[in-house]
């Protein structure tokens, strides 16, 4: 199960139907909080999620859950290309960090990427 996690409805959706595209099970959600309320949270083998959303942003959500116990693959997008973000990001085991508008083939790197760590599903 791929979780992309995105406040912006379009990004949200083309990244939905990329990934689903591939073959990968996909849920889709507006805000973290949304996410980590849903019963695909124990599911997610890779989270894509946006950098800055309301309430909490997709580096607080990374956080949370490691706090929490739960190790999962991220891949972030952002439209606002910060370094700090990219370097906190990264230092808390990010996959990748894009910016956008990102290139679907860039994606499916990050995404085979985050696959491959010890733990993560395959395609269905």
């Amino acid at each position: 199960m791929i979780s992309v996690i995105d406040d912006d409805r379009s990004v949200r959706t083309a990244t939905h139907n990329l990934v689903r595209s591939l073959g990968y099970a996909v849920e889709s959600y507006a805000s973290a909080e949304e996410f980590l309320h849903s019963p695909q949270l124990d599911e997610t083998s890779c989270v894509i999620a946006d950098v800055r959303m309301p309430a909490m942003s997709g580096l607080d959500l990374q956080s949370h859950l490691i706090a929490n116990g739960r190790r999962v693959p991220f891949i972030f997008v952002t439209a606002f290309s910060v370094e700090s973000d990219r370097a906190r990001a990264l230092r808390t085991g990010a996959i990748c960090f894009l910016i956008k508008p990102f290139d679907g083939e860039e994606l499916i790197k990050c995404l085979d990427a985050a696959l491959a760590q010890p733990g993560t599903a395959a395609r269905e």
